[in-house]
């Protein structure tokens, strides 16, 4: 996701400098161009070949190394990096950041740089509370850093608390927030539904369906790397939850629509991608029900339907999205759907087809509108999630 991206990694004089290897790793798997930019103090935790190796860059220390070109290196640099990064950061660094100080080849560079700059502090923890970091913090912050807050927990010194350096793959999720896709939604608020539901019949069984929940978590990541802030309402799944997104969790159908329809006037957009059941057992059992040599009727009853109450109680400029999972007639049943429901856009695709059934990463999905139709060749959930998300924006611009 940051192919063609440069990524400046700042790395001070900390005990956590060893996960900045992790880091650029992670970084150069992304297809990042990966800088890395060492304090003097940094090489005595870690040394700049173990990042030269990772990264097949040479790694920077010293400001006035002449085995640099005749280019200002430091201006150079600060000219071509998409994103700065420093993690660690000593409070000594968020110090001199803070106040302009630029006496090495770290601080000269990070202050020539104009793009999105992360700084994540990791220290003791009583330096890290003490009121002289924190108003640097905060003076970082009014300059336009975001500062990525601290794990807690044991620190290298013993000491219990906040300071500890957040893992490698937190702060990789960071990054690909800040510039992994253009960010066309910010401001916007999106509602997406993920997962199945689960309808009780007694305490051990329920009724449910094979859903993953991949496509609407896919949706809601995508969204929230877009710039938009994003709540996704999810049945039961075992997928880890997308980072900077609001997760409601719901179990039945009815909780999905109290979430759903509880939210609905915030949204600028809805993608309704939960598997919601259609019916659920008439009555539930507070004991088991036990098994007899006959055979077992479970009288069942209807569902609300989310979708169709989100289509009667839209508001204006609200953007609707539908799923449409079928086995046969797709475009027919999908068409009577955008109708019947009152929605924007339906994403259909059929079940019998290679790559588009329930817990693949893959999707072959056919978008419908008023307009027209669009299929989409086969492609992974994110990508299809991409290019949903392009075909509901049109409705707002």
């Amino acid at each position: 996701m940051l192919k063609g991206k440069t990524v400046l990694l700042g790395v001070t004089g900390g005990i956590a400098a060893y996960k900045a290897a992790a880091l650029a790793s992670a970084l150069v798997k992304q297809h990042a161009n990966v800088e890395v930019v060492m304090t003097e103090h940094a090489t005595k935790f870690i040394t700049p070949l173990t990042f030269e190796q990772l990264t097949g860059r040479r790694c920077m220390v010293d400001t006035f190394d002449r085995n640099f070109s005749h280019q200002v290196e430091h201006i150079a640099l600060a000219e071509r990096t998409n994103l700065v990064i420093i993690a660690p950061a000593t409070a000594n660094v968020c110090a001199k950041l803070a106040h302009g100080l630029a006496d090495d080849m770290l601080t000269t560079t990070v202050l020539a740089c104009t793009c999105p700059k992360l700084i994540a502090p990791a220290m003791n923890t009583n330096m890290f509370e003490n009121p002289v970091t924190q108003d640097n913090l905060d003076a970082l912050r009014r300059y336009g850093w975001e500062v990525i807050a601290p794990a807690s927990g044991r620190l290298a010194c013993g000491a219990v608390g906040a300071g500890k350096l957040p893992e490698p793959e937190l702060l990789l999720q960071h990054i690909l927030r800040a510039i992994a896709l253009p960010h066309d939604l910010t401001g916007k608020h999106v509602l997406a539904t993920a997962g199945p539901t689960q309808e009780s019949l007694d305490p051990v069984r329920y009724l449910t369906n094979h859903s993953t929940g991949k496509m609407g978590f896919a949706l809601a990541r995508t969204a929230m790397l877009r710039g938009a802030e994003v709540i996704l309402v999810s049945g039961p799944t075992a997928l880890t939850p997308p980072p900077f997104v609001e997760v409601v969790n719901a179990v039945s159908a009815q909780d999905m629509f109290e979430a759903v329809s509880s939210r609905q006037d915030w949204a600028d957009f809805i993608f309704k991608a939960a598997a919601v059941a259609d019916y659920t057992p008439a009555g539930y059992s507070d004991d088991k029900i036990k098994k007899k040599d006959a055979g077992l009727s479970i009288p069942l009853k209807r569902t609300q339907d989310i979708l169709k109450y989100l289509g009667e109680h839209r508001r204006p400029g609200q953007v609707l999205c539908g799923f449409s999972m079928e086995t046969q007639n797709m475009l027919e049943n999908s068409r009577a759907k955008l109708e019947k429901k009152n929605v924007d856009m339906i994403c259909a695709n059929n079940l019998k087809v290679a790559g588009a059934g329930f817990g693949t990463d893959t999707n072959v999905m056919t978008v419908i509108t008023r307009e027209g139709v669009e299929e989409l060749p086969l492609m992974s959930k994110e990508g299809a999630a991409l290019r949903i998300l392009d075909i509901a924006a049109g409705f707002i611009k």
